[in-house]
């Protein structure tokens, strides 16, 4: 306890230097900290995406490229399905139920997605949470439209506005659908995934919208208004991905087969889990590299610390020769340099714990608004703590270097005046 008093007092004598080098390693500790709680976070959400789906169907592609487009709403598919196949697959006697997905269009840089009331009754996220509402209730109307949670909190929309789809993606789109407005009959409640910046629609919906559309572009001449289409038989041609849920886990991979050598047309059935390992194992390097970066930057903050107490070591020369004098013995002044590492260091951590909270408390609204990504504000986990014992224990380790330089230090040289 005395060393440690001690070690205070001294430190408050340089309290300058000493600030300087607990905010670097501030700094560096929360950056290693925020590295390791966006990896862990990523993961989660995007494992806990979609739950209880044992299949997704789409256009034969890549198995990566399938899972981005039809669960995550990243990209696009190469191919529609047409809707005869849904139907046949649908039919199969495995199959519990299907979840049809139609993508495309676009309100103000938020996907729409196409979908029936199997979406709402069967899709499942986390551990098998079910959708739910704050307000309002599934599409009722051909013109309804269920918006996430994050659609609504950034675009201020409440029950019963008026929502004009975009033509095609883009935060504006160059063409619009003006004479189909849309009204909001529904807002789902927070999930963390994409359901959060998705407008759900009906199929239905998606086909009244393109009725007098051809190609991507709008049918000269030929303009169908709300009414009348409501007057008209729309049944979906096609759709980009489907989600199956079956009757039994054992009959997967029979299934996952049938799809894939479907004669119809070219399909391709993965599975979700094993989907989102490929693509883990795709971006390791990266998590790999971001690792590497954050244990260097501590790394410097530890060597900076070490740099300092060597450098401050030569203006303590009298300092160590006194207490030399008044009895302390060699390990003693070895211990006063191990408990100032020590104690920067562990200053460090804490301030490096309490600057990366703060700085998840102002980023969390941004990087969820902006990337999708929910940062869970919680407490430390045990690998946290590990990796802070580490650094400490790296600490009281670059602490050593000038702690051995004061310990082979003679009283002599201290008591000696330099002019």
């Amino acid at each position: 306890m005395p060393i440690i008093s001690l070690a205070f007092k001294s430190m408050l004598n340089r309290r300058v230097t000493v600030l300087l080098t607990v905010f670097a390693i501030a700094l560096s500790v929360a950056l290693l900290l925020g590295v390791e709680k966006v990896r862990t976070e990523a993961k989660g959400s995007f494992a806990n995406t979609v739950s209880g789906t044992d299949l997704v169907v789409g256009a034969r592609s890549g198995t990566i490229q399938l899972l981005l487009y039809s669960v995550f709403r990243i990209g696009n598919a190469t191919n529609n399905i047409s809707i005869e196949s849904y139907r046949e697959i649908a039919a199969r006697a495995n199959v519990a139920w299907t979840i049809p997905l139609s993508l495309g269009d676009s309100h103000k840089g938020f996907r729409l997605l196409g979908t029936n009331l199997d979406y709402f009754n069967h899709y499942r996220y986390g551990r098998k949470r079910q959708l739910a509402f704050v307000r309002g209730a599934p599409f009722a109307d051909l013109f309804d439209v269920v918006i996430g949670a994050d659609v609504a909190k950034a675009l201020g929309y409440r029950l019963d506005d008026a929502i004009i789809v975009d033509h095609g993606l883009g935060r504006e789109g160059f063409s619009k659908h003006q004479d189909k407005p849309f009204r909001v009959s529904g807002i789902l409640a927070k999930t963390g995934t994409p359901v959060d910046r998705t407008i759900h629609v009906s199929l239905e919906a998606i086909e009244a919208i393109h009725i007098d559309w051809k190609s991507g572009t709008r049918v000269p001449g030929m303009t169908v208004d709300a009414e009348k289409v409501r007057s008209m038989t729309l049944e979906p041609k096609a759709i980009t991905a489907f989600m199956v849920g079956l009757k039994s886990r054992f009959s997967t991979f029979s299934e996952q087969r049938f799809i894939n050598t479907y004669r119809g047309e070219p399909l391709l059935a993965i599975l979700p889990g094993v989907a989102l390992q490929e693509l883990w194992g795709l971006l390791g390097t990266a998590e790999t590299a971001l690792s590497l970066i954050s244990f260097f930057v501590v790394l410097t903050g530890l060597i900076g610390m070490s740099v300092m107490l060597l450098a401050s070591l030569n203006e303590r020369r009298r300092e160590m020769a006194i207490l030399r004098s008044l009895g302390a013995r060699p390990h003693q002044v070895f211990g006063l340099f191990v408990a100032e590492s020590v104690i920067l260091t562990g200053l460090g951590c804490l301030c490096g714990v309490i600057l990366l909270y703060l700085s998840l408390a102002i980023a969390q609204p941004v990087i969820d608004a902006r990337f999708g990504l929910y940062l869970d504000i919680s407490p430390p986990t045990c690998r946290d703590l590990a990796i802070l014992g580490l650094v400490v224990a790296a600490g009281s380790i670059a602490g050593a270097i000038p702690a051995y330089q004061a310990y082979r230090q003679s009283l002599a040289d201290g008591m000696i005046v330099r002019t």
